[in-house]
């Protein structure tokens, strides 16, 4: 049974408790194994192992339990990934094709069959027949495509008795990716040789065939195409469709998808003028202001900025208030997020109140830029208690027909967020004690404005609608009279 998301979820909290940077790509992946969410892209694996008279005949045991499982941790089948083993020492022997064994099971019995040959050692000669021989149509291997991966992994312990660098540039240039693992007392500078970038990705060394098993992890991780939908590691608002490595959002029925891609909305996306009110006291360090620019610009990823639609305004405050830019200045997306990018860090104190008066008077008044008619929705971003009083500004500015979100980081009073924003509440206040977790306030606040009726238009229909139907009744006995003197 796989593992719930949740699970994967608790795995990569656990994981990553005591890291001070960012979850890494490897660290998720490793979650995704441990949770069972993970799935391998489509691939041609072939191993080239070497079995020359220096790998004794228990090592070349060892060998073959870590190519068994490697394979165990693969999707193996002839639409996912296919596998392929050769075997070579002074002559090359091809023992498994990727088109022989189309099930883990038999490929896993056959690899235990297979024999060490146990005389020099042509590293060169193998790489050849495997760009030649082993990745051909003829073996078993699919035409190329970015969406099957070729890869050979190279295991050797010794010095090659041939050259390897040029045939070895051949490969990777005809699109096959290159690991080469070393054992004991390799050459390690034919292993770069051999080896794709990044070499730290794709080199490995071991001291003694004892431990290549300690490998086994690294390549199921390498293989590992995280199950994104699955893992929740990803940005859809409603529905979420799977696809190798990635993901696709869509919505559900009687919701559009938005501009972003990700975003659902049961309404056309009407006009609207947005007003961020950004705190930018000194309490926020200028670290963290950077984070939260960035989380400007994933809200403005979010909208459908034009002419016609979006228009956004940006203001900062601390012990004054300070205009970036007002509504209607910029009319794309490029240029909006470049002007975000650009503010600079106020510092000094939080006048949270002032800030919110500024919003009604300035922000959204005709003057500053605001449309007339247009939904009007202020976002509002502080990181602590306001050093003045926020009641009565909060509370006009949602008497005057304002949308307010308030988002609140670290020692931000959630009393003052709940006073700011809309109802209901649940759905326009937002809290996080780090600033490293706006990243997910981002993705929960969406902006839907519908655009609704024009009572004026619905009147005007009405009053025609009445109009039409006097004529047609007037019209109506005229005809019955007609008739009637026609039948006398």
């Amino acid at each position: 049974m796989i593992p719930s998301p949740p699970l994967f979820l608790l795995l990569l909290g656990l994981m990553g408790a005591h890291a001070t940077a960012p979850v890494s790509v490897d660290l998720r992946t490793a979650a995704a194994m441990a949770a069972g969410l993970c799935n391998t892209r489509p691939t041609d694996l072939v191993f080239i192992v070497d079995s020359s008279r220096s790998v004794r005949p228990s090592e070349f045991e060892q060998v073959k339990v870590f190519l068994a499982k490697v394979i165990e941790g693969l999707d193996v089948g002839p639409d996912a990934t296919r596998v392929g083993v050769v075997n070579y020492a002074s002559r090359v022997k091809n023992e498994l094709s990727l088109k022989t064994h189309k099930t883990k099971a038999g490929l896993v019995k056959a690899v235990t069959k297979i024999e060490p040959l146990s005389t020099g050692t042509m590293t060169g000669l193998a790489i050849q027949f495997a760009l030649n021989v082993a990745f051909s149509e003829a073996e078993g291997a699919r035409v190329k495509s970015p969406d099957i991966s070729k890869v050979a992994i190279i295991v050797t312990d010794g010095r090659p008795q041939d050259n390897v660098k040029d045939v070895a540039a051949r490969a990777r240039d005809a699109g096959i990716e290159l690991y080469a693992i070393g054992v004991g007392r390799v050459d390690l500078n034919t292993l770069k040789q051999i080896a794709s970038e990044q070499l730290d990705d794709h080199v490995d060394y071991v001291e003694s065939y004892s431990v290549i098993e300690k490998l086994t992890k690294k390549f199921q991780e390498a293989f590992c195409v995280a199950d994104l939908c699955a893992t929740g590691d990803h940005d859809c608002q409603q529905v979420c469709i799977s696809a190798p490595g990635s993901f696709k959002c869509a919505c559900k029925e009687g919701f559009s998808l938005l501009e972003d891609g990700k975003s659902c909305s049961a309404c056309s996306n009407a006009a609207t003028d947005v007003v961020f009110l950004i705190d930018g006291s000194k309490s926020v360090r200028p670290e963290n202001f950077e984070l939260v620019k960035k989380w400007i610009n994933q809200i403005v990823d979010k909208l459908d900025v034009s002419e016609t639609k979006a228009h956004v305004g940006l203001v900062q405050y601390s012990s004054s208030v300070k205009q970036e830019f007002p509504l209607g200045r910029y009319n794309n997306k490029k240029d909006l997020k470049d002007a975000v990018k650009k503010m600079a860090y106020m510092e000094r104190g939080t006048m949270t109140g002032q800030a919110l008066r500024y919003l009604s008077d300035s922000s959204f008044a005709p003057a500053g830029g605001a449309r007339p008619g247009v939904a009007k929705v202020g976002i509002v971003f502080t990181d602590g208690r306001s050093q003045d009083y926020i009641g009565d500004a909060a509370k006009k500015a949602k008497e005057q027909g304002f949308k307010m979100y308030a988002v609140g980081v670290g020692n931000a009073v959630e009393d003052e967020l709940r006073e700011i924003a809309s109802q209901p509440t649940g759905e326009h206040y937002f809290y996080t004690a780090d600033f490293k977790a706006m990243t997910a306030i981002a993705k929960k606040l969406q902006i839907n404005i519908c655009q609704e009726e024009d009572p004026c238009e619905c009147d005007s229909v009405v009053k025609f609608q009445k109009k039409v139907e006097e004529a047609l009744q007037a019209l109506t006995k005229k005809h019955i009279l007609y008739k009637s003197v026609r039948v006398r």
